[in-house]
């Protein structure tokens, strides 16, 4: 059982001198771990008896050579001091951890000094603590063991030999150690089991064997016990728990032997008790720590999942609701004002957390990080975990107070509701990550419900991301082109590059399904290269085969990935001279969302490449919200044109609006020597306008749709015919 987190903050009135803190420090540490102790001491002398340690952890934390070794001798009288509850520890820790700096620290000593040396000293503590604690179980155990079998084999003897030696040995045995008739009247017990009992002799006494029945008996436990009376069993062992005379448990393993007279029939029972207690209990705390996260207290992944596969497993038609918390920006609290801070946000967004799940089949656990899980169970989640939610985002909404400063803490929940039986823990918690992160990227301090169609796509997309590298090497990926038509006359100025990926499972995959991902590892700047390669290979092909003709030119596209790319402009230079290109039959296109404040840094390279010849293209103008004065410093050529300003020309007649915008880019862009190429034609009317308002080039659907090279080598020979 851990001791409730005290609070941080300094108290109303503050000792004196260093001695009366270091006494209120031995006080609050006596309050904190004498009900657990087992001493005959009064509370005052126990204060007394901590004071000289209570000395020592601050002469510890004082020292200007820091050595934490010796907080291990203080574990170590903890446990001479009958301190040997798992609780005393705890708490013990718990007062160093809260109090130790605040009423022994030093002005000399940083916070975060003496947060840091008060963390190992607790440290050093709890390893003497359980060193001296794991020393004086195993002598106490090696005591049991020998004295268990001295115990029985003598018993045996002094029964048949003299009660002279039976009675040496049945007083002095370590273990407990009793006699009862085959009725299950208590005829003699040792001193041993008279305290193992509580001290009382006639509590023992008073009581019948078959009277000693516990909740948490196994059923074979007295099915054994019957088999011996009867002669049918010579012995058995088992665990079993008796009640003391105070209420409290006793834990034991129990030896029971049957005793038969001289000719063979049985005559009495003998039981063996060695005290578990401590041990199960010390067992138990340590299951404890092995379920629950050390900063928070909160049940940990381990027991989260305990839990939640059995309210999965449930075949009761129950039901279950999952709500999946991620901090909302929790990294730069960390970042900003440090670990320390940050665990101690950690803990009030638990304790908070904690406080919204107190119903009946409501648990809290912390996964790790700023991550949290709540899990709420019966027939009626479909709107308990809705519920539970808006108290978990209405809890974290109030400021939190750290360090002087008023935090604002928000979260993202993704929320996953059901029948238990149709899907196992690890499907159930991711459903709810995919979810909580599409929480996050709808603003965060939301939840959302988890949609199966929504699920497919993540896993889709997350199977994609795994795939892109192999999938390049293994030449997944190929190029189709969309043809570039000169509005003047309808030939066929040139044609824009699109990649497309041919996925084993799903077929043919647009740059709208795998560029972003690409983007997002980093992937993008070796698939543009091959990309660049491949396109000014096939563009110089075209040029061979129709050389009577104008040069024709080859857009590609480039991702800002790939304009932050240090090589952009070396390798960009290589393409071209290996395949014998020129750079003016190049253009790159550059989305203007990418060239938003972008800084001279980030335009040298293009401007470099601008100066050998190649075009640079401004691709969905209109699209990015930039101030027209900036075409005046960016390299470009080309700007094309989106196609949502030629949207309105499909219809007849033509939107007025949507003619006076794109004359009036089309006059900006020419009065700046820079061509205008229009996207997304479908219409010959469409067209048409477009060449009456001026416009240079266009690519769309109404010429031709993306296609294979040969499509474009076909175009080309007809313009030549």
């Amino acid at each position: 059982m851990s001791i409730p987190a005290q609070s941080s903050g300094t108290p109303d009135t503050e000792p004196d001198s260093p001695e009366d803190r270091l006494r209120r420090f031995a006080t609050i540490w006596s309050r904190a771990i004498f009900p657990s102790t087992a001493t005959s001491l009064t509370r005052a002398e126990f204060e007394r008896h901590l004071l000289p340690l209570a000395r020592g952890l601050s002469d510890i934390l004082h020292a200007r050579s820091f050595d934490p070794a010796p907080a291990g001798k203080v574990g170590a009288a903890l446990v001479d001091a009958h301190c040997t509850d798992p609780d005393a520890l705890s708490s013990t820790l718990g007062v160093v951890d809260s109090y130790l700096v605040l009423y022994c620290g030093a002005t000399a000593l940083s916070a975060e000094d003496g947060r840091a040396r008060c963390a190992r000293i607790q440290h050093a503590l709890a390893g003497g603590f359980t060193q001296a604690l794991r020393e004086r179980t195993r002598a106490e155990q090696e005591a049991i063991a020998r004295s268990a079998l001295t115990a029985r084999t003598d018993a045996e003897r002094a029964l048949h030999a003299t009660e002279t030696r039976f009675r040496a040995v049945f007083k002095d045995a370590a273990i407990g150690i009793g006699i009862a008739d085959l009725d299950g009247n208590v005829l003699e017990v040792n001193d041993t089991l008279t305290r193992m009992f509580g001290g009382l002799d006639h509590h023992v006494r008073s009581h019948k064997v078959t009277e000693w029945v516990h909740p948490e008996d196994t059923p074979y436990v007295w099915k054994y016990y019957d088999e011996l009376v009867r002669g049918e069993r010579e012995h058995y062992r088992v665990e079993k728990a008796f009640y003391r005379n105070d209420g409290t448990v006793l834990w034991t393993n129990l030896t029971v032997s049957l005793l038969r007279d001289t000719e063979g029939r049985p005559q009495y029972q003998l039981a063996l008790l060695e005290d578990t207690t401590e041990r199960r209990l010390l067992n138990l705390r340590l299951r404890y720590e092995a379920t629950h996260d050390a900063l928070t207290g909160l049940p940990n992944r381990t027991l989260f999942f305990e839990r939640l596969e059995k309210a999965l497993s449930a075949d009761n038609g129950s039901r279950f609701g999952l709500c999946y918390l991620d901090l909302d920006g929790f990294k730069a609290i960390n970042d900003s004002l440090g670990h320390a801070s940050g665990d101690r946000l950690l803990v009030e967004v638990a304790d908070r957390l904690q406080s919204c799940a107190t119903a009946p089949g409501e648990m809290v656990a912390r996964l790790g990080g700023d991550e949290f899980v709540a899990l709420t169970t019966g027939p009626d989640t479909e709107t308990e975990v809705d519920e539970l939610a808006c108290r978990i985002l209405g809890a974290l909404g109030s400021p939190i107070r750290l360090d002087g400063r008023e935090l604002t803490v928000r979260g993202s929940i993704g929320i996953v509701e059901g029948p238990a039986g149709e899907r196992n823990a690890a499907e159930v918690l991711r459903s709810a990550d995919i979810t909580m992160y599409r929480a996050k990227s709808a603003g965060g301090n939301r939840f959302e419900l988890a949609d199966a169609e929504a699920d497919a796509r993540a896993i889709t997309r997350h199977g994609l991301t795994t795939a892109l590298p192999a999938a390049l090497e293994r030449g997944e990926f190929f190029i189709e082109y969309q043809p570039l038509v000169h509005l003047g006359d309808g030939t066929v100025h040139g044609a824009e590059a699109l990649v497309r990926w041919c996925h084993p499972q799903h077929g043919v995959l647009g740059p709208d399904r795998f560029i972003a991902l690409a983007e997002h590892t980093g992937l993008i700047v070796p698939l543009g290269r091959w990309v660049l390669e491949e396109s000014v290979r096939q563009a110089h092909f075209w040029q061979k085969r129709h050389s009577d003709g104008g040069p024709v030119r080859i857009n590609v596209n480039l991702s800002p990935t790939q304009l932050h790319h240090p090589r952009l402009v070396a390798e960009t230079v290589d393409v071209l001279e290996r395949s014998g290109l020129e750079p003016e039959a190049l253009c790159l296109e550059v989305t203007e969302s990418a060239l938003i404040g972008a800084d001279d840094d980030l335009l040298k390279p293009l401007r470099q490449l601008a100066e050998m010849g190649v075009d640079i293209a401004l691709d969905d103008f209109g699209t990015g919200y930039s101030n027209l004065a900036n075409l005046r410093r960016l390299p470009v050529s080309v700007l094309k044109l989106d196609r949502s300003f030629t949207r309105g020309m499909q219809q007849h007649p033509a939107d007025p609006v949507d003619l006076k915008i794109v004359e009036g880019i089309v006059s900006l862009a020419h009065s700046l020597d820079l061509a205008v190429t229009v996207e997304g034609v479908e219409t010959g009317a469409q067209a048409e306008q477009l060449r009456k308002l001026g416009c240079d080039t266009a690519q769309g659907w109404y010429y031709a749709r993306p296609g294979a090279p040969d499509r474009i080598h076909s175009l080309l020979l007809a313009d030549a015919v």
